[in-house]
């Protein structure tokens, strides 16, 4: 069974959600912490998979998107790190009530939430796909010429325009409010993302209160988070114990790239993941 809840943040802010009930024997809830842009409607597919395993699970879109869009964007304010710290925070709120243990499922920016949650104690163990610093100095050249275009010439006149990023214009995912893509881009600038922006002192002691086990798991042909973008993100998780994977991407028809962990053949990936949250 699932059905459309509703997330209420600590700032009072409205979150669209939807709850898949464990099939038999209940192992544990999981919330899925999505990547950027990128529609709960995405992680349908394992989010049956996981409660055909016994798994409830939480699929919810962060304000500015998907179920949780206000009427216009234009002009929308939020900070980037809010999808963490209180949309991701009130997700995880809404679960532990379950009881059991809470387990964390992240894709991209759904790696990085973790450490900014304010609740992160409530949170038994996480797996994550994709997370990576998002500097194009980690990618390679072809890829870097990409993103440098995109951020510096494509999405600034496109935002100029509409008064949001047009994502969805691009297929690059769901519209984004202004200052979401804003801060995305000035992070993606630093080597180690927001841990090397002068204007955030103390996100590498916020990062180092998480002591969940957190495992990250990356594709060799993900070029958004190869192994080295990885390992410039996961080195703030110092007193987490972590676990890293890298995934031979011809293991799966086509390959991963940044997006297919979540697609139908990636199934094998998901028994890997369940199996190690509840080892």
């Amino acid at each position: 069974m699932e059905y459309t809840v509703t997330l209420t943040a600590a700032d009072g802010f409205e979150l669209g959600a939807t709850k898949f009930e464990a099939v038999g024997e209940r192992r544990g809830s999981i919330v899925v912490a999505s990547a950027t842009a990128v529609p709960q409607g995405f992680y349908r597919r394992f989010a049956e998979y996981a409660r055909q395993r016994g798994f409830t699970v939480l699929t919810f879109d962060y304000r500015g998107y998907g179920l949780s869009r206000p009427t216009d964007l234009r002009g929308f304010r939020m900070d980037f790190r809010d999808w963490g710290r209180l949309d991701l925070a009130a997700a995880i709120e809404a679960m532990a009530q379950d009881g059991g243990p809470l387990y964390v499922v992240g894709h991209s920016y759904g790696g990085h939430a973790i450490g900014l949650l304010p609740n992160h104690h409530l949170i038994t163990r996480a797996y994550a796909f994709g997370v990576g610093a998002g500097w194009h100095g980690w990618m390679p050249p072809l890829e870097r010429l990409k993103i440098r275009l995109l951020w510096g010439v494509l999405l600034p006149i496109l935002n100029a325009i509409k008064g949001y990023t047009p994502m969805s214009w691009l297929g690059l995912g769901e519209d984004l409010p202004l200052d979401a893509t804003n801060s995305w881009r000035r992070w993606c600038g630093f080597p180690r993302y927001f841990f090397d922006d002068p204007e955030l002192p103390g996100m590498a002691e916020q990062f180092a209160a998480v002591t969940a086990p957190i495992a990250f798991a990356n594709a060799l042909d993900d070029l958004w988070a190869l192994p080295q973008s990885r390992e410039a993100f996961v080195w703030s998780y110092v007193n987490a114990p972590l676990t890293r994977f890298d995934i031979e991407p011809n293991r799966f028809p086509g390959g991963l790239g940044h997006m297919s962990y979540f697609r139908a053949k990636a199934a094998p990936l998901w028994d890997e993941a369940l199996d190690w949250l509840t080892r």
